[in-house]
């Protein structure tokens, strides 16, 4: 009787096993614009942010930013999903006061100036979904040229007199969005 139910035991035990590597869950491989964040502050050491940005990063690959990017048109502010900016405090962009929350970070590529824009949409695929209807607020920025060339669309924060500069750098393009407590 023992050797029964150790043979029995042996048999479910290697079917077990076959079964979880029939059913086996497949992972993808990387995305070619991986997803990324950038806060502030920057330290790890450090709970209490006070802004978080969550986007993916194109590559130009040969291409120049504004293929990637067109000017004149709404862009999602990176790849895939549109980028997703969270506000641990009310901040203010230009004259606009945004409460603490989570929302949405379009910009409007131009020549010599783009236009940064925070929005209520959340949870949006691109910009194919853009209302301007749901706009907290919108500021231009000056457009400028980087020493270094970033293959990578790159978002960092830094420190300023009065609160938080949101620096975007793509290529030999940079430009700066001003937030202030």
């Amino acid at each position: 009787m023992k050797k029964s139910n150790f043979m029995t035991s042996i048999v479910f035990t290697f079917l077990m096993l076959v079964s979880f590597n029939v059913n086996a869950q497949k992972f993808k491989g990387l995305d070619k614009s991986p997803m990324d964040a950038a806060s502030f502050p920057v330290s790890y050491k450090e709970s209490d942010k006070l802004v978080k940005i969550t986007y993916s990063r194109p590559q130009l690959k040969g291409r120049s930013v504004a293929e990637l990017a067109p000017k004149g048109n709404v862009w999602r502010t990176g790849a895939n999903e549109a980028a997703e900016l969270t506000l641990y405090t009310d901040m203010m962009l230009g004259a606009t006061k945004i409460k603490a929350g989570t929302y949405t970070f379009y910009l409007i590529p131009g020549e010599e100036k783009w236009t940064a824009i925070v929005s209520t949409d959340i949870n949006v695929w691109g910009s194919y979904f853009y209302n301007e209807k749901n706009d907290v607020a919108r500021i231009d920025v000056p457009v400028s040229k980087g020493k270094e060339n970033l293959e990578a669309f790159s978002i960092a924060f830094e420190k300023s007199d009065n609160g938080i500069h949101m620096h975007l750098g793509w290529g030999t393009l940079r430009v700066a969005v001003p937030f202030t407590k």
